[in-house]
């Protein structure tokens, strides 16, 4: 029997998300969720779907670690007749957010990747140590099977130095690994693909700006299917206006808050990554919730609004100056995907620039990659639904295959 599975793991701090998928067909066996992992107020949710089924089961109570909580796992799955010890799964595949520079492509993991990872902890604090911590407990649970790191950064690392460097001094950046690396690369990477294939064309022939807009965002100029521009930087802070991070912003305004108010690093890291972004202008990080404020004239909400569409404006215009010829503009995740107003409002005024939204096309709903643009659009509008994890599997499975 040939083993066609891949399971996906995304560990954070206090929680896994999960996927099973069959790659013959690319279609998902089951799917869940195990969070506030450590507390105890756990709960794990687990959908199985293989065989067309749907019935969510739900386990609540105390998970202590991600060991327990990746067992729980393992046992939700072989209930479904899906267990980790299935000779048809090939291999588990680990979002990893932070790859630098090493790590452009998906990765075996040996002791020497793991070592690695963990040399890029003080570049991503938050994340890393967390996916290290689901690496391990996994290759606990199936120490035989390969494990494949897919990194967030890798679609980026073909970012031409001019565009990866920034402007201080070189040997100070390079002692402590400062440049930008970008991140949101599996999404950047599926979604630019998936946008040339909805074109009709090979991904080389295909120059495209992806906006990955959820509460986190970010931009990226893809040239004939390689990176050569994105808006996060050495950390995911840089770049678009997001639920709760500032994005761009002087650098002195950290210099200025310590001096001026007294504040510490944490307390600074905490504002601009926490309490910034739509958060921070007007209270609220759901667009949803801001577009109905906004209807009943709420003008926090408003220039919260315009603050996040402006910022979109200025990266679409500097991206199309960066490819020099832009065959499509795509919108993806949560926001990009369901929110017309954004994408109305991100395009308007820029027809000199060949964008343009059909305010029908627009305005309908589909979970479809299509086209929001009118006949004949000198650049192609489009609205493709992102899909990480598939993306993190077929990288995967073709590594290992």
């Amino acid at each position: 029997m040939t083993a066609t599975r891949v399971l996906v793991l995304n560990s954070g701090s206090s929680s896994v998300k999960y996927q099973l998928l069959d790659m013959r067909d690319s279609s998902r066996l089951a799917v869940g969720l195990v969070e506030r992992i450590g507390e105890a107020t756990s709960r794990l949710v687990h959908t199985p779907l293989a065989g067309g089924g749907d019935e969510r089961r739900e386990r609540s109570g105390p998970i202590a670690d991600h060991d327990a909580a990746l067992k729980a796992v393992a046992d939700e799955l072989a209930h479904d007749g899906l267990g980790l010890d299935s000779p048809e799964l090939a291999a588990i595949g680990h979002r990893v957010v932070h790859g630098g520079l090493r790590f452009s492509a998906p990765t075996v993991i040996t002791d020497e990747v793991l070592a690695e990872v963990e040399r890029l902890v003080p570049v991503a604090p938050l994340h890393n140590p967390a996916n290290i911590t689901g690496i391990r407990t996994a290759q606990a649970l199936r120490p035989d099977l390969p494990q494949v790191a897919v990194f967030d950064t890798a679609f980026h690392t073909t970012m031409p130095e001019a565009a990866a460097r920034y402007a201080i001094d070189v040997e100070t950046a390079d002692a402590h690994r400062i440049r930008r690396y970008g991140f949101h690369g599996t999404s950047h990477s599926y979604v630019s693909r998936a946008t040339a294939r909805l074109l009709g064309k090979d991904p080389s022939e295909v120059n495209v700006i992806v906006l990955h807009l959820g509460n986190g965002a970010s931009a990226s100029a893809v040239a004939g299917g390689r990176c050569v521009e994105t808006s996060m930087g050495l950390t995911p802070l840089e770049g678009l206006v997001m639920g709760t991070r500032s994005g761009d912003i002087d650098p002195a305004v950290t210099f200025h808050l310590k001096r001026v108010a007294g504040m510490s690093t944490d307390e600074i890291d905490a504002l601009l990554n926490k309490k910034s972004g739509l958060v921070g202008l007007c209270g609220d990080n759901d667009m949803r919730e801001i577009r109905r404020r906004m209807e009943e004239g709420d003008e926090r909400a408003r220039l919260a609004f315009d603050i996040y569409v402006h910022r979109l404006k200025k990266y679409i215009g500097a991206y199309y100056a960066v490819l020099g010829r832009v065959d499509a503009l795509a919108f993806t995740a949560g926001v990009g995907e369901n929110a017309a107003p954004v994408r109305e409002a991100a395009i308007a005024g820029l027809e000199g620039l060949g964008l343009a939204v059909d305010a029908g096309l627009n305005a309908a709903r589909s979970g479809e990659a299509r086209l929001i643009s009118p006949a004949g659009a000198r650049v192609a509008v489009a609205v493709v639904p992102t899909d990480e994890e598939l993306e993190i599997a077929r990288q995967t499975f073709e590594l290992v295959k």
